[in-house]
């Protein structure tokens, strides 16, 4: 398909659709493989509704499921102004000595600013640059052990579509079963609906599971705002893909087997370290690879994913993937039988 044919694609509006508030999840389902799962047919559209332990009807002996094993850090900061305000911090990303941030609100926290955490001593953090982006800033954290500090004063960093504080229940289930490198902001969400006696069945029946890293930070949950989509700047995110996950991968594709992205995080990642000459390479960097309908995918040959936002990046790449049309009518069929969306809702297999 030329340019022009994908170009009305290329409107922001196409991504939008009407979801009721009360099919955003609010909390998640147990066991965490009791989910629903909406299994969509690339190539005809054609719709199957189930649930995420049936997933193993649809991966075959020699598939490979690659995981992203990043590790939510309770990255959610509640401090004060020295004036008395509150004040809420992201942490995304740590850049030498520093973190980028999201704070709110922002207005007033320019460069030198302080923001204490009563009950933390002398514990403080400095504002030390603003960012290119709406309540974007650097920041230090000052006069503690960083590590320690954000581990006793940090909350889980739920999306602010859960509509509730965090509670003792979301330090599980707002990871993955197999999160093990700490890093992300955000949870890789199409993976929290794995169990390990899931994945141990998947395994026996000769699947094979390779994983990978990427720390969720703003590129993924960033929203665009560009009415032209191609206008849209993707924040880069770290990744690390082993020789081992590598090798297994092209191994796989010699011998027929398919590669089964568990998540849209794990789709950029392969999509960036892939090389058409010499398949997957090992190796780590950051990436701000964004993918919207007309991307020409060589990496993937199935993709499980959560219900994304309207007008996200997330579901452009869907969209890339599946077809707008199919993506739509998809979503459509979920918003009618009541799936439940978001992060600790039901799931996708588009195969």
């Amino acid at each position: 398909m030329s340019a022009d044919e994908h170009s009305c694609y290329y409107d922001l509006k196409q991504y939008q659709y009407h979801l009721p508030p009360d099919l955003i999840a609010q909390y998640p389902v147990e066991p965490r493989d009791s989910s629903r799962l909406l299994v969509v047919e690339r190539s005809s559209g054609i719709l199957h509704d189930r649930h995420f332990h049936d997933v193993a009807d649809y991966i075959h002996p020699g598939d490979v499921l690659v995981l992203n094993d990043t590790r939510v850090i309770p990255a959610r900061l509640l401090g004060v102004k020295e004036s008395g305000g509150q004040v809420e911090i992201l942490l995304l990303r740590k850049q030498g000595q520093e973190w980028e941030a999201l704070v709110k609100p922002a207005r007033r926290l320019r460069p030198g600013y302080r923001i204490l955490f009563p009950g933390f001593e002398n514990a403080a953090a400095v504002i030390t640059a603003e960012l290119d982006l709406p309540g974007g800033r650097l920041l230090k954290l000052v006069n503690c052990d960083e590590q320690d500090f954000i581990a006793r004063a940090g909350h889980i960093p739920l999306p602010p579509y859960i509509e509730r504080h965090d509670e003792p229940l979301d330090a599980e289930r707002y990871q993955t079963v197999y999160a093990r490198h700490s890093g992300s902001a955000a949870a890789p969400t199409a993976g929290l609906h794995f169990t390990a006696s899931l994945l141990e069945n998947l395994q026996a029946k000769g699947i094979e599971v390779a994983t990978l890293v990427l720390h969720v930070g703003l590129g993924t949950f960033r929203p665009v705002s560009c009415e032209d989509i191609r206008q849209h700047k993707m924040h880069s995110e770290f990744y690390q893909v082993s020789a081992e996950t590598a090798q297994m991968l092209n191994r796989a594709r010699q011998n027929g087997g398919r590669v089964i992205a568990v998540g849209t995080t794990v789709v950029r990642t392969l999509e960036s370290i892939y090389d058409k000459e010499r398949g997957y390479l090992a190796g780590q960097g950051e990436t701000d690879c964004f993918i919207y309908p007309g991307y020409d995918f060589n990496a993937i040959d199935r993709l499980i994913t959560n219900f994304h936002l309207p007008g996200s990046s997330l579901l452009m790449l869907v969209s890339a993937f599946l077809g707008v049309e199919k993506t739509r009518q998809a979503y459509q069929h979920a918003v009618t039988e009541r799936y439940r969306f978001f992060s600790y809702g039901d799931a996708m297999f588009i195969y």
